[in-house]
Order: structure tokens, then C-alpha cells, then sequence
């Protein structure tokens, strides 16, 4: 097996994922992965959909050659064999975002959102970088200079006796759009949704550059976050590392106070 670079590869209905970094659901799959360079993941569901090696592409499901942007995919592996200097892959541009404005539209999200909200429109970048693993040990995805500042400050808290989490970092549209169908499913308006999510398309979130932090022994995602010791750390330290907090109390974007929000301020060298 080839050594590749620890990048995922975003196209817009498939993501390519490292095949070491993957893991499997059943044991058929856990084989074919481990034999694998790449494995083609569903951004919608997280399905894993092929494994790909350094001479085929093996079908994980049913019907592999009807999948929706399956061309665009495989041409996207160019990249990984460009080698290219890691800094300029990881810059490598974003993916339209047209089919989300669409969408958000049928949904009726107001034309003016952007503006009223102050929350603009983040288009998924082409290529991130592998920024550790998730409190849950899943593989965190960050833009490569955000992924090295996120480590940079995880290590300094290690220093001075704090545990830094990752709970989440990016996510894409599709991801984003799943909550919203959810909450409308359970009986939300719009607008309550809004007060809590941002937007499919203006989360920071599908930028690569945010990051929801905890630390061990607290719940995810949860206010309760800023009376620990971590969130205080984070208070004194993060601008250093080029990190904010996006949402404190009474924020102008209308979004609920998250003290576990922080994203990387510093896209300019991106």
C-alpha cells in the first residue's frame, strides 16, 4: 500500500478519505479497506461507497457506478498523486456552492440572510488537512494552517495541565442541511432552528477553520462548558494561537451563546 498524504479529497456529493483513517462497519469492508490507498465516503450519510487501491476501485455498495458525482470523485484522486507541496494542495480553492443556495431557498430561508445575520456564505474547501482525532476518535478534518494552530494550542494547555478536545471540526453542507430536515421533522419553525444552527452554507464550520472544543468529564456542546478551567485557559490563551470565540452572549448573528465554538481567525494565510 501506498503512503498518501493525510488529506481528505471534497468533491461536492463524495469525500476521499485516507484508507488508513477509515473505519469499517462490518468485517467484509474492514478487509477490502485494508488493502486500500483511498476509500470514497458519501458526504450526505457517511456511507462508505469503494475502496480504491493502486489498480481497481472496489464497490462497498450495491450499484457503486449509479452513484451521484462517482466521476468527479475519481478524477479528484489526481490530486493526491500530483505531489504537490503540502501547502499548496491544502489551498487549493473551494466548491461552488449554487446547489445550496437553491436549496435554502425552497426551504425559505430569507434572500437577505446573509446580511441580517451577519453570517456569511462559506464554500467547502477542495482539500483538508488530518487534525487528530475527535473526542470519540474519529478524525478531525481542519484547513492545514488551522489543523497545525489547533495542535500547536492543544499541546500548549497540555502544558500548563489542560485537557483540549476536539468535539467537532469540519462539517459540510449536506451534514448541515441533515440537522435542519431533522429538527423540521420533529415539529421546529425555521426561525427556531436559525436561533441555534446556522444556516446550511453559513456555518463556520464548512470553512475548515472551527472547531467545537471540550474537555474530559464535561458534555458536548453544552453552556456548562465555560465554568471549566479549560474554557478559562481558552479565554486567556486562544487569540494566541489566531483562535475566537464566535458566539458569546448576545452576539449579533442571533445564534444561542456556545463557549465550546471557536474557529481560526487567520484565513488570509489559508
Amino acid at each position: 500500500m501506498r503512503v498518501l498524504p493525510r488529506f481528505l479529497v471534497n468533491t461536492p456529493d463524495i469525500e476521499l478519505w485516507p484508507a488508513t483513517l477509515c473505519r469499517a462497519r462490518s468485517s467484509a469492508d474492514a478487509r477490502l479497506i485494508a488493502g486500500a490507498d483511498l476509500v470514497l465516503r458519501r458526504k450526505r450519510d457517511g456511507r462508505f461507497l469503494a475502496a480504491l487501491g493502486p489498480a481497481e476501485l472496489v464497490p462497498l455498495v450495491p450499484a457503486l457506478w449509479r452513484e451521484p458525482g462517482l466521476e468527479a470523485a475519481i478524477a479528484a484522486t489526481a490530486v493526491l498523486d500530483a505531489r504537490e507541496p503540502a501547502a499548496l494542495i491544502a489551498a487549493r480553492g473551494t466548491l461552488p456552492g449554487d446547489a445550496v443556495h437553491e436549496a435554502n431557498t425552497a426551504m425559505g430561508l430569507a434572500a437577505d440572510y446573509a446580511e441580517t445575520s451577519g453570517l456569511p456564505f462559506h464554500e467547502e474547501p477542495r482539500l483538508l488537512a488530518f487534525a487528530g482525532r475527535d473526542r470519540w476518535q474519529r478524525a478531525l478534518w481542519l484547513l492545514a494552517p488551522a489543523s497545525r494552530a489547533w495542535q500547536a494550542m492543544r499541546e500548549a494547555a497540555r502544558q500548563d495541565g489542560i485537557v483540549l478536545e476536539a468535539i467537532s471540526g469540519f462539517r459540510g453542507h449536506a451534514y448541515q442541511r441533515g440537522i435542519f430536515e431533522r429538527k423540521f421533522a420533529r415539529g421546529l419553525s425555521l426561525d427556531e432552528i436559525l436561533h441555534v444552527n446556522a444556516a446550511p452554507g453559513h456555518s463556520e464550520h464548512h470553512s475548515g477553520r472551527a472547531l467545537d472544543i471540550g474537555t474530559p468529564g464535561e458534555p458536548p456542546a453544552e453552556e456548562s462548558f465555560e465554568h471549566t478551567p479549560a474554557f478559562a485557559w481558552l479565554q486567556q490563551h486562544s487569540e494566541r494561537f489566531g483562535f475566537g470565540l464566535s458566539y458569546p452572549r448576545g452576539n449579533p448573528h442571533g445564534i444561542t451563546y456556545e463557549p465550546w465554538h471557536w474557529c481560526w481567525l487567520n484565513p488570509a494565510s489559508a
